[in-house]
C-alpha cells in the first residue's frame, strides 16, 4: 500500500502528535531519477539559484529522497531515489508538498541526569537557528547494497556534527517514529553514562575544530515547553512522548 503520512487513515500510520513504535525499517533505493525532480526540474533549477545566492555555503550534493512507505505491524517500508539537495528544498517549500517523502533520523541524546542534549543550527545551513537533535538527511554513503541503513546515518551525523560516539552510549532497543507535512521523522533514545553538563562540553570542544561549522551551539533541553527553544516542529512531539512518558 502506498502511504502519504498525512493523509492515511490513522488506524495505520498514527496521528502527527503521537509517535509509534517502529520494530523494523526496511528501506530500499531505487536507480534512475526521482519522479518529482523529473516534473520539477526547471523549478528545482531555478529556485537552487535564489538558495545558493542567499547562502553559498550550501551544496548541492546527492542524497536520498523517499517516494513510497508504508507501515504495516510495526515495520517500515519505503521505496527511495537518490536526488540532488536542490529538489528537496525545492519540495519543502512547497504550500502542500506532494509526490515525496522525506524520511529521516533523529538520535536523541540523553544525559545520566535526565536531559536531551540537541544542537543548533548556524547560518551556514539550511535551517539556521532550529533546535533539533544532531542529525542529517540520508546520503550515497547510507545505501548498502541497495538498502538504507538509518542506524549507521544516525551514528554518523552524531560524530561528524558533535564528535559524539553512540557505541559509548546505551540504545533503548526500539526506535519510534512520528510525521508532519510528509517529512517522517524515525528517532531512538541514545543514553550516556555522563552528564549534560559534560556532554555540552565534549561537543563545544569538539565544535572549536569543525570545518563545516554546521552548529553554533549546544542545547541542553530539560522540559517539552515548545517555547523554550526554536524548535523544529518535528522535535515536539519528541518531546512530549520523552518528558510526559519517558521520564514520568
Amino acid at each position: 500500500m502506498t502511504i502519504n503520512p498525512a493523509r492515511h487513515p490513522a488506524g495505520i500510520w498514527p496521528p502527527p502528535t503521537s509517535p509509534v513504535r517502529v520494530d523494523d525499517i526496511d528501506l530500499s533505493v531505487v536507480e534512475g531519477p526521482h519522479p518529482l525532480y523529473l516534473a520539477h526540474e526547471k523549478e528545482i533549477e531555478a529556485n537552487w539559484t535564489k538558495e545558493a545566492e542567499a547562502n553559498p555555503h550550501l551544496f548541492n550534493g546527492q542524497m536520498v529522497l523517499q517516494r513510497h512507505l508504508t507501515f504495516d505491524e510495526g515495520v517500515i517500508r519505503g521505496v527511495a531515489y537518490v536526488i540532488p539537495y536542490s529538489t528537496l528544498l525545492w519540495w519543502r517549500k512547497q504550500p502542500d508538498p506532494q509526490g515525496a517523502l522525506h524520511l529521516f533520523g533523529f538520535p536523541v541524546l540523553v544525559s545520566s541526569d535526565g536531559a536531551i542534549v540537541a544542537i543548533r543550527m548556524s547560518e551556514r545551513t539550511a535551517n539556521p537557528g532550529q533546535v533539533y537533535c544532531a542529525a542529517g538527511s540520508l546520503d550515497l554513503s547510507d545505501i548498502i547494497d541497495g538498502k538504507l541503513d538509518l542506524a549507521g546515518n544516525m551514528a554518523r551525523e552524531v560524530r561528524e556534527e558533535t564528535g559524539l560516539d553512540l557505541s559509548e552510549a546505551d540504545a533503548d532497543p526500539h526506535s519510534y517514529a512520528s510525521h508532519k507535512d510528509n517529512r517522517i521523522v524515525v528517532f531512538r533514545l541514545y543514553r550516556f553514562p555522563v552528564t549534560a553538563s559534560e556532554l555540552a562540553a565534549r561537543i563545544e570542544a569538539h565544535m572549536l575544530h569543525d570545518e563545516e561549522q554546521e552548529i553554533d551551539g549546544v542545547v541542553v533541553i530539560r522540559s517539552a515547553d515548545p517555547t523554550a527553544h526554536n524548535y523544529n516542529p518535528l522535535m515536539l512531539p519528541i518531546l512530549d512522548w520523552f518528558f510526559e512518558t519517558v521520564r514520568s
